[in-house]
């Protein structure tokens, strides 16, 4: 791939795709975004990116940027190139959160139909991918990714953490055990507030100055005080699948995760309830919803 000249095509117009489409369009190069869904194809056509259905349309780029949801789809979207006769000569950059083995797969089919694989995860959400300062775990071979930087670096900073696919996913691994454990705290810690009749609105901003601040206290605590039918930027859907991927990697090396499987079962229990589509910042209400069933229960 060289120069703004290539044509790259963006997989995943979602909440965080769309911006990093956007992006890569307004530093110049030349983007095909595709995805299934008619609402997200409309924002890509309205930051001024052409669009398509399927990845058959992408026989003529040059690179193709993942950043579909679930490793299924990722599996489902390498079968679907293949079927395609898509992947000879191009770089697949696989950004999406899909865990080792997926990745793995879909890089030995990808391989076979001639496409060279990067794996590279990103971290920061919606606010840094707006801004274009995402951490992106990369790991591939040196002339892939030295190829595939400068567009990458629309994006945010570039850390090569390995040569192999699977290498960058670990790393988001341990990332989302952090992630996935922040975010319960917040809200338990929030929750906790308003049960000791302060006022959160105003206890937030002090725990955020002091050591108990964390980047998802900050990102999602007010969305968390805020209107519970808040647009999502990230669903607690996207939890339950994150955390499971941590436990099933923890589980595979006999890692024990006493704190991340506390947290997940949050998550589980949000999605149980049916809010599995709501932004994650509402697992606060599994901890609003038990305390107003004791109170009930009184």
């Amino acid at each position: 791939m060289t120069g703004t000249d290539a044509t790259i095509a963006f997989v995943g117009l979602g909440a965080i795709g769309s911006p990093m489409a956007a992006r890569l369009r307004a530093g110049g190069h030349r983007v095909l975004g595709i995805d299934p869904s008619p609402e997200a194809r409309a924002r890509g056509r309205e930051a001024d990116i052409a669009v398509a259905e399927t990845i058959a349309a992408a026989g003529d780029a040059q690179a193709v940027i993942v950043m579909v949801a679930t490793p299924a789809q990722l599996q489902r979207l390498a079968a679907d190139a293949a079927a395609a006769g898509i992947g000879s000569g191009q770089t697949w950059v696989v950004m999406s959160t899909v865990g080792t083995e997926a990745v793995a797969s879909a890089s030995a089919e990808l391989a076979a139909a001639g496409a060279v694989v990067v794996d590279a995860p990103v971290t920061g959400g919606v606010a840094r991918a707006r801004t274009g300062e995402l951490a992106i775990f990369a790991a591939g071979e040196d002339v892939a990714l030295d190829e595939i930087r400068p567009a990458l670096s629309l994006l945010g900073a570039v850390h090569r953490v390995g040569r192999e696919p699977g290498a960058g996913q670990a790393v988001k691994v341990v990332n989302q055990h952090l992630c996935s454990v922040h975010l319960a705290a917040a809200a338990e810690a929030l929750a906790l507030t308003r049960q000791l009749g302060l006022e959160p609105d105003a206890v937030l901003p002090l725990l955020e100055s002091g050591a108990a601040g964390s980047w998802m206290l900050s990102d999602r605590g007010r969305r968390m005080l805020g209107d519970p039918d808040v647009e999502p930027t990230s669903r607690i859907d996207i939890f339950v699948k994150d955390s499971g991927l941590v436990a099933q990697a923890a589980q595979a090396v006999g890692a024990e995760t006493p704190v991340l499987d506390a947290a997940r079962a949050r998550y589980l229990s949000a999605a149980d309830a049916g809010w599995g589509a709501r932004d994650d910042s509402r697992v606060i209400d599994t901890y609003t919803a038990h305390a107003a069933h004791l109170r009930r229960g009184r």
